[in-house]
């Protein structure tokens, strides 16, 4: 196994596993899917160290790193490392640069007859690797997904090798009603994810992308700038679906694909379904946000007690009609002059088939 790996682009394309060894509060800020954070230091430890380093020098600083980790504390560290690596033959190592945190833990390995490979430049290599696939990946030609709110954008991307879903990146379906109940990604995870999933497009020899027309923001997320100015360059594919479609997809979306992730546990169903309906309260006006909150508590206690999910269906209505349609059109004005295509799902799938973009080289 060579001492020091080179290739980051087959680390971050092929997935291959990674033990961080930076502290727990860097690994937070941001890391990559496939690393595992198994410090050398903890969060109190790097600041002394680096409150040493600052006020003493490099030697005392390296000096006090290893009586800090010393005795039962490296060798219960140690094991923790080598348990790692039984369970990941192939994985490397990496620090912030590279440098005295994954050397020293390298060493300590290779001494205890475990050689593994740390990673040249260290975490700081890779997360410029991919702030480059952001800058360079995106200036392909590529499309942008539009359409009504409850088209089924989302369902029809997957259907197709070009698609990146950043939805899917971000943990939030972008709407009122997105969050997932779950955290989203730092907005370095964000960017990390959407750049691995590009590269591993570019490496399978896919050089168009398709991704759902979106704001700058996705959630608390942002679209990286590069990215999104692109996607206000490049052509739209515009997903027609009848409105009483779109009302059944948001039905499906927001109530019983939440129903499922909620384990039929009405009360945090109705509690996430309230949460977002009040997010649009100024939009809505008091009358009408509390008008559409009876229905939503209605329809939740309707589906609780047996009668299925079509009672929501009165408040999925109105919001589209009266609330999501209007924005579109309003936003879609500015953008009529970019759309190249536009018709049902089939329609728009063969279409873009045929297009030099979506050919696989």
């Amino acid at each position: 196994m060579p001492e020091l790996e080179t290739d980051l682009d087959r680390l971050l394309a092929e997935d291959v596993p990674m033990l961080d060894l930076r502290a727990p509060v860097e690994f937070i800020q941001g890391a990559f899917p496939a690393a595992t954070n198994l410090p050398l230091m903890t969060d109190d430890e790097r600041a002394q160290v680096g409150t040493c380093y600052k006020q003493q020098g490099q030697q005392a600083a390296i000096e006090l790193g290893h009586r800090l980790v010393a005795g039962d504390v490296r060798e219960a560290r140690m094991q923790g490392w080598l348990n790692w690596l039984d369970e990941h033959s192939n994985g490397v190592i990496y620090c912030f640069r590279g440098g005295l945190r994954s050397q020293t833990v390298q060493q300590w390995l290779q001494d205890a007859g475990r050689p593994v490979a740390r990673v040249k430049g260290g975490y700081k290599a890779l997360r410029r690797r991919l702030l480059e696939e952001i800058e360079r990946g995106f200036a392909c030609p590529g499309f942008v997904l539009t359409g009504l709110t409850g088209s089924g954008k989302t369902d029809w991307l997957a259907r197709s090798p070009l698609s990146l879903d950043l939805e899917g990146y971000a943990h939030h379906r972008g709407s009122s009603f997105g969050h997932w109940g779950e955290p989203q990604p730092t907005p370095i995870n964000f960017e990390n994810r959407l750049a691995i999933a590009r590269l591993k497009q570019r490496q399978a020899g896919i050089h168009g992308w398709l991704v759902e027309d979106e704001s700058a923001m996705i959630g608390r997320c942002p679209v990286p700038l590069p990215l999104y100015e692109r996607m206000q360059q490049v052509p739209l594919l515009l997903l027609e679906v009848p409105f009483e479609q779109r009302v059944r997809q948001i039905r499906h979306d927001y109530v019983e694909t939440m129903q499922r992730h909620f384990n039929d546990d009405f009360d945090r169903l109705e509690h996430y379904l309230q949460d977002s309906l009040k997010r649009l309260y100024k939009r809505l006006g008091d009358r009408e946000w509390r008008r559409l909150s009876e229905v939503v508590s209605d329809a939740v206690r309707q589906q609780q007690a047996g009668f299925g999910c079509g009672a929501h269906e009165e408040w999925i209505a109105t919001l589209l009609g009266s609330y999501y349609d209007p924005i579109y059109a309003r936003h879609q004005a500015a953008k009529e002059d970019r759309i190249v295509k536009r018709g049902e799902a089939e329609e728009l799938a063969e279409w873009l088939a045929r297009q030099p973009e979506a050919q696989i080289s």
